[in-house]
Formats: C-alpha cells, sequence, structure tokens
C-alpha cells in the first residue's frame, strides 16, 4: 500500500456541543493540501467524529448539515488527486480517547452496533459515485485491547465482518480498512480473509514519540526519563532500528501472507530536540522502505507534524505561508515509493 501523506484533523474532535454541530466549525486548510500534493504526497486520512453528524445519540437523525461540511471535506481532498481514506475516528459506542463519553458499549451493546452499521451504510451510500482510486473507507480508529471494554478479537471480527459486508453490498470494490488492536499496534491476522487493508501504527517505542504528552499524562509522559535514539531502553527492549523491524514482524507476516498494510498513522511528538525526533525518523522511515508499507503522519501542521511542530534545534523553510521543517521534509519525501 503505497500511500503517503497525511492526517487531516478537521473533524477528528467535537465536545458534542453546540458551538460544534454547526458548519463554521470545521476549517478545511485547502493551503495545506495544495502543499502536501506538491510535495508528491497521494493520500490523506481523513479521521471522523462521528458527533458532528448524530447529536445526543440520536443514532437515527443524522445532521444532514453536518453531511455537507463532510462532503466539502471529502471533495478538498480528491479534487488535487489525492487519495481520500474516510476514518471513523471516534464510532457510536466507542473512542480510544474519552471513551466514558459514550452512553453505549460498541462490543457489548447492539445499539451502539446496529448505530455504528448504519453510520457506514449511510457514507457508502453517499460517497458510492468516488470511484476506490478516490476514497477508502478506515471503519474504526484504533481498538482497544482485548478485554479491554469487553473487546475479544471474536466480537471485534464479527463487528467489522458486518459493517464490510454492508458496504461491499453498496459499493463492492471499495478498498476498506481495520486498524490494529491496542491502539493501532497489534496485527490482526484474523481479518486477513476479509480483503481489506490492514493498519498499523509508527508510535513505537512510545516514551520517545510521545514523550510529554500532555493526554497521556495519566501514564507517566511528564515522569519518562529524556528519550533517546538509538539505545532508549524501555518495555524490556533497547530501541534501536533492528527493534523496529523487530516489532513490524508480525505485520510483515501479514503482508508475506498477501494482506496489504499501511501505517495509518505515525509521528513524534515536540518535546523532543529535532536532532532526537530526526534521527529516529530517519530510522522509521527506512524500516517501512524496507518493508513497502506506506504511511501517514498523524497531522501536517502540528506537533506532530512536518510543518509548525515548533521542535526546539529544527531547520526551518517558509513557502506559500507554511514554515516547515526542511530537514524531516526531505527525510519524508526520499521515503516515498510511488
Amino acid at each position: 500500500m503505497n500511500w503517503y501523506g497525511f492526517n487531516m484533523l478537521w473533524m477528528f474532535s467535537s465536545d458534542g456541543k453546540e458551538g460544534s454541530k454547526c458548519p463554521a466549525s470545521v476549517h478545511i486548510d485547502e493551503n495545506d493540501l495544495d502543499f502536501i500534493a506538491s510535495m508528491g504526497c497521494n493520500f490523506i486520512r481523513l479521521p471522523v467524529d462521528y458527533r458532528f453528524i448524530l447529536h445526543d445519540f440520536k443514532y437515527d437523525q443524522p445532521d444532514e448539515a453536518m453531511l455537507k461540511v463532510l462532503d466539502r471535506c471529502v471533495y478538498a481532498i480528491v479534487s488535487r488527486g489525492l487519495h481520500c481514506s474516510l476514518n471513523v475516528h471516534r464510532a457510536p459506542g466507542y473512542c480510544i480517547n474519552g471513551n466514558e463519553l459514550e452512553r453505549d458499549n460498541l462490543w457489548t451493546d447492539k445499539i451502539a452496533q446496529d448505530a455504528f452499521t448504519d453510520l457506514w451504510k449511510l457514507l457508502a451510500l453517499r460517497y458510492a459515485s468516488y470511484s476506490p482510486k478516490q476514497l477508502s473507507f478506515d471503519l474504526l480508529n484504533e481498538p482497544p485491547s482485548v478485554g479491554q471494554y469487553g473487546l475479544t478479537r471474536e466480537n471485534h471480527k464479527a463487528i467489522m465482518s458486518r459493517v464490510v459486508s454492508e458496504i461491499r453490498k453498496i459499493s463492492p470494490e471499495r478498498t476498506i480498512v481495520c486498524d490494529g488492536l491496542g491502539g493501532g499496534h497489534q496485527a490482526c491476522p484474523e481479518l486477513a480473509d476479509l480483503g481489506v487493508v490492514l493498519s498499523g501504527r509508527g508510535y513505537m517505542p512510545m516514551r520517545l514519540t510521545h514523550f510529554q504528552a500532555e493526554w497521556m499524562k495519566k501514564n507517566g509522559s511528564y515522569d519518562w526519563d529524556y528519550p533517546k535514539w538509538p539505545g532508549m531502553k524501555c518495555d524490556g527492549i533497547e530501541w534501536s532500528r533492528d527493534a523496529l523491524l523487530e516489532f513490524y514482524k508480525p505485520w510483515k507476516a501479514l503482508a508475506d501472507g498477501g494482506s496489504r498494510v499501511h501505517i495509518g498513522e505515525c509521528g513524534c511528538y515536540n518535546k523532543v530536540t529535532n536532532e532526537t525526533a530526526l534521527a529516529w525518523y530517519k530510522d522509521f522511515f527506512s524500516v517501512l522502505n524496507q518493508l513497502d508499507f506506506g504511511f501517514a503522519l498523524w497531522n501536517f501542521r502540528g506537533p506532530f507534524g512536518v510543518a509548525e511542530h515548533r521542535r526546539s534545534g529544527t531547520n526551518w523553510e517558509v513557502r506559500n505561508g507554511i514554515t516547515f521543517d526542511r530537514d524531516l521534509y526531505e527525510l519524508f519525501v526520499q521515503s516515498m515509493k510511488q
């Protein structure tokens, strides 16, 4: 899966309040898309919080005005020749961030499973005119680990299989993506027979890529030792390029077995020096290049991105009003296989 690009965060998180229920709450960064296309990228992942579309747990009452905003997001991407991978980042009954905000449980409650399926049927019908080259469907962002919130590999496969079947009734050729378990890191060989793209993550070791990340504070991110690359020790591993190759062995096995594998999110947060980040990126990109896995940084403009990440010691350049990391830009472009 030689898809290379970025996640665009225009609709990835809604607080569910009135202000996020109006079209003006979503800003589409078309200048960023132009820059990304000029890099030679071919892929944008578009994470979406269902609460932009379905309000107050009224799962059968989609907001047409907000669906039209989503229409504009998809069109802005594909009109530039970029593939759009439409992802449900928060689904009825589950999200990796703030799961406690959900009333229902996707893994155990029929009402949530029905709502999740119906949402994808709605999207499949709405975007049926887009070709598989233009648009794919990434069903659910980062399911939890086995045992968390009642998830098992069996009920996860059953739910994903149901949605895949419903989408293919509408668009038989649509490319469908399923994220790995455990926040996207754990391979799912049991999904291989669905004929879907299997999407992993590029955040290992987390104590480097998420050092002092605010949303990881409860996991001790502010107390971790300052990371180095290579050679840092955590999770019982001395991390290096070879350790990254070892981490991706289950994903390589899927690819060797005929599955399509893509790394749908990756990146390093901005609390380490740019020298450290670049050393990690150089090895990380070379590993994915060796495995022939495409990738998408979590964001383009922001703390995980190429533009305006604000890491210290960066070689900045300005082009078309965008301040970007020239060295990371070069690493990214050199790592793309077309």
